[in-house]
């Protein structure tokens, strides 16, 4: 029966490639379409008026269908696996706020916002024109974009912001970041990261901000909320992304957002994400020992378990500069510091920092040991030193003495000239080590 079909096939196909050049060297171009019957004619066809200027050849035509067929599936496969590579810069110089920020184009004209990357929040939101105790110069003004619409009250989008409440149609609300708070509108608009526009995307319009710790130009949730950007672009780039955090003595935007899981690393190893309920947004991961040197730290179990109810546990964060960790985790591993980088050294304190030398060091590797994954930071990633250069700290402290104080936070600096990778749909986190400054 195989043998038939295949004997069969190509007999068929130049049956038909005859007949329909039989049937060409007559065609009745100027035959009129009879109520719903209306004619197609191939490319190709005598009737198309995209034939080709000359005649091709039956293997002419295949090559071309060919080639075009390739162009077509190279464009289906954007559809459905999307990427887009984004520039990061740190913005200690930039915006003078101690996080990483992006290039984000909003509205129609565009404007452009560097906007702060912040993997545990989910909404964005930017400074308005008429804000009150925003710093920034440049501002976003929803009469001024043709694409802008307000969100009313009755949307569901009003039910997903913290504190919303109703000012005439307008859907409001309210939210404390860091030591800061802001009141904003929710709008939607164009928003566009890199060559990919989204319409309708649904962020906050600051109306008002109190305190210092708001970024200049804005926030870019990156959490797994409902209006976070992995929830609004899940169509494009399917709930995947990474990033390289460079340096933040790096004055350019040497490193990269990517997002979608095309031309994400191939090798690179992953730990698995865990879910907590009451904190649905922050990236959970079992961190189960932590090194310093080549020995295994003795840490009590209890302060690195995940505990969903009191929220303990640890997670990567892009927002927080220097690692927390639960007070007798931190201890444990400040303790070895100080005993590898010897005890006959005076140590002294800078400000938060309670492990730093008048003198050079030679410091251990620090290595998080989590579930399937081992992270070995270098020096760069543990050590900061003064301006003047004279004094070394330990760039790791204990958790603060507040809410927050049973959670370990895997920060920014640890996580710079790293490529960490968000694979929410398989519920997974990999870091692999990449040079970006």
């Amino acid at each position: 029966m195989e043998m038939k079909l295949s004997l069969s096939v190509p007999l068929l196909f130049f049956f038909f490639f005859l007949k329909s050049q039989t049937l060409a060297l007559n065609p009745n171009c100027e035959a009129q379409d009879q109520g719903s019957n209306l004619k197609v004619f191939h490319v190709f066809s005598p009737c198309s008026p995209f034939k080709p200027s000359t005649p091709l050849s039956w293997e002419e035509t295949v090559l071309q269908l060919q080639a075009d067929d390739k162009v077509r599936l190279q464009f289906l496969s954007s559809l459905i696996a999307r990427r887009s590579v984004v520039p990061i810069a740190s913005g200690r110089q930039i915006t003078q706020n101690p996080t990483y920020i992006v290039r984000v184009k909003v509205g129609t004209p565009p404007r452009t916002f560097l906007m702060a990357l912040d993997t545990n929040n989910d909404a964005a939101w930017i400074p308005c024109d008429g804000c009150l105790g925003c710093s920034s110069s440049v501002v976003y003004s929803p009469a001024k974009s043709t694409s802008s619409r307000s969100v009313n009250c009755g949307a569901p989008q009003c039910k997903q912001v913290p504190n919303p409440t109703c000012g005439g149609r307008a859907c409001n609300f309210n939210l404390t970041y860091g030591s800061s708070s802001i009141a904003a509108t929710l709008v939607q608009d164009t928003v566009k990261l890199s060559a990919d526009p989204v319409p309708g995307y649904t962020f906050g319009c600051i109306q008002k901000a109190i305190g210092s710790s708001v970024p200049a130009q804005g926030l870019l949730g990156l959490g797994r909320g409902p209006l976070s950007l992995l929830s609004q672009t899940q169509h494009l780039y399917q709930s995947t992304f990474s990033y390289c955090l460079p340096s933040f003595k790096s004055l350019n935007f040497s490193g990269s957002l990517k997002l979608g899981p095309v031309a994400q690393p191939k090798r690179i190893k992953f730990t698995p994400l865990l879910k907590n309920p009451r904190r649905s947004s922050l990236y959970y991961v079992n961190l189960i020992a932590i090194r310093v040197g080549r020995r295994v730290v003795d840490i009590p179990p209890a302060a690195l378990a995940f505990n969903p109810i009191t929220g303990a546990g640890t997670i990567f964060d892009s927002g927080t500069v220097f690692t927390r960790l639960v007070e007798p985790a931190y201890i444990a591993v400040r303790d070895a510091f100080r005993r590898r980088v010897g005890r006959t050294l005076t140590v002294t304190s800078l400000g938060g920092f309670d492990t730093c030398y008048n003198v050079p060091i030679n410091a251990p590797t620090i290595t998080f040991m989590f579930t399937g994954m081992n992270v070995t930071l270098p020096q760069e990633n543990i050590l900061i030193h003064s301006t003047a250069g004279s004094i070394t700290c330990l760039a790791m402290a204990a958790a603060p003495d507040n809410v927050n104080s049973v959670l370990n936070v895997i920060a920014n600096m640890q996580q710079q000239n790293h490529r960490v990778l968000y694979d929410v749909p398989n519920s997974r986190l990999g870091v692999a080590r990449e040079q970006c400054t």
